[in-house]
């Protein structure tokens, strides 16, 4: 479990082929000699166990599943991913309950000043736009937001200098592709309504 509050943000080192999928070698500033191996990080939002490490580095193994269902086949050399490790029993919980399980890719179709924050409009899949709502929660490439409108086709979020300062959304503009985690309060609701109908 994480909390959608980035505590650092890596580097891609390395990516080399798998028979099924990738090995990822991601640079960090974590003490890595606390992090074990099989520990759980989610990079850029998703949760990946880590396979080996150095002493500023660590490695994971990404399925093709995961590269599928996510951004993470676009990732190149020198790529800035958003690093959160998992939590631990009395860390404090100040973004939202986060599993690290990608629902979908989501596309940002504008970025615009909003005083000195910055508005981003989010288009995600169809399939998971119903579980999107005003003042709800999501996870965008690990980052947890409050959503602050939905239209259509389409919700808004807004970050503030701090996060743009210390996440990768800060780079982030229109077209480009994001991991997307809905909450798991709606996830969960959605289905207990379903099984009403």
């Amino acid at each position: 479990m994480f909390t959608g509050l980035i505590t650092d943000v890596g580097r891609l080192r390395s990516r080399r082929p798998l028979e099924k999928g990738a090995r990822i070698e991601i640079e960090t500033s974590y003490p890595m000699a606390d992090v074990a191996i099989g520990a759980s990080i989610a990079c850029s939002g998703v949760c990946l166990t880590v396979v080996d490490k150095g002493a500023d580095w660590f490695a994971v193994d990404v399925s093709a599943e995961t590269l599928a269902m996510t951004t993470l086949d676009d990732w190149g050399k020198g790529r800035h991913i958003n690093l959160e490790r998992a939590l631990r029993l009395g860390d404090e919980l100040g973004g939202h309950i986060v599993s690290g399980h990608i629902d979908g890719v989501a596309e940002v179709t504008a970025r615009t000043a909003d005083g000195e924050a910055t508005r981003f409009t989010i288009r995600p899949p169809v399939a998971l736009a119903r579980y999107i709502a005003p003042k709800g929660s999501v996870t965008l490439d690990g980052v947890s937001l409050t959503v602050n409108e939905v239209g259509a086709a389409e919700f808004g979020v807004c970050i503030i200098p701090h996060t743009a300062e210390m996440t990768t959304l800060g780079d982030v503009g229109p077209g480009a592709r994001v991991n997307l985690e809905i909450d798991m309060l709606a996830r969960y609701v959605a289905r207990l309504l379903e099984k009403d109908d």
